[in-house]
């Protein structure tokens, strides 16, 4: 589906999408399958012909439909190539969960996000701190000068799993506040993780010889091992290892595809949902 070449031209391809508004239903399928066909570069093609005010509206929405089909492939495709390159960039994972909504988004514009709420936090790392201290710090960037928050009114919104959404809106779920959370962190150079809790993620700041954890969703609170404990226990749980240490990326970017299910879900917007099961099932086989 992402053929480099198009074996077709443009003029070519006007005449094959006027038949897209045929009365014979079987015309109209074989215009499809051969659009489908074409793969991913004829994409700008069909988006120019979208443009045009001369078009039927629902020879539009076929289009539509078409295009977010191909965007729909290519991003199967570069799910599995960030997978098999190691998944090493969260921010990369986050980009393409947010691209199932927003095909545009790119590295470019959440790079530039981050480096402005990076630049806010490294002036204030300006010296030696404990761990706690350091936490303090990035919690105090984190709420007050960035100004982040739950967005507990509409937990189950699918924005709150986009992270373009999350970083525009500063509102978030408390996996994609994690997120940015962690990729501050990360560039401060800090040991902070993210850990799979059941019903909540949250992060934890471990080496060596010192291991606690927060919860990013309730404005950094800092708690303990034995807190995890009593959680465990509440829910009726195992104490399992995956409850206490680092996740991986992977894992990560697998729990905002689960979260996006969810929401889709609730909306009723079950079309979406399947899509998604299938993007988690790309990423975990």
């Amino acid at each position: 589906m992402t053929d480099d070449t198009l074996d077709i031209n443009e003029k070519e391809l006007t005449a094959l999408i006027s038949l897209l508004d045929d009365e014979d239903r079987e015309v109209t399928g074989h215009v499809e399958e051969k659009l489908l066909s074409l793969g991913t570069s004829v994409i700008p093609f069909l988006e120019k012909e979208w443009m045009k005010n001369s078009l039927i509206p629902y020879v539009r929405v076929k289009i539509e439909d078409i295009i977010h089909e191909l965007q729909y492939e290519l991003l199967k495709e570069r799910f599995v190539e960030w997978k098999e390159d190691g998944a090493e960039d969260l921010l990369e994972g986050m980009m393409l969960v947010a691209n199932y909504q927003y095909p545009d988004l790119n590295m470019g514009y959440l790079t530039r996000k981050l480096e402005q709420f990076y630049y806010e936090a490294w002036k204030e790392f300006n010296g030696e701190y404990t761990p706690i201290q350091e936490v303090k710090i990035l919690n105090d960037i984190m709420y007050n000068r960035l100004k982040f928050r739950p967005n507990a009114k509409n937990f189950h919104s699918p924005a709150n799993g986009m992270i373009n959404q999350v970083m525009d809106s500063k509102k978030g779920n408390p996996l994609s506040l994690c997120v940015i959370y962690l990729m501050l962190a990360k560039k401060l150079k800090l040991p902070i993780f993210g850990v799979n809790l059941p019903n909540l993620f949250i992060v934890t700041y471990k080496t060596e010889s010192t291991q606690f954890y927060i919860n990013v969703f309730n404005n950094g609170i800092i708690f303990t091992t034995d807190d995890i404990d009593n959680y465990i226990e509440q829910l009726h749980l195992s104490k399992l290892d995956i409850y206490y240490q680092p996740c991986t990326n992977i894992d990560i970017v697998s729990r905002a595809l689960r979260n996006l299910v969810a929401s889709f879900d609730k909306l009723g917007e079950y079309k979406k949902s399947d899509d998604i099961k299938i993007l988690l099932q790309v990423l975990e086989d």
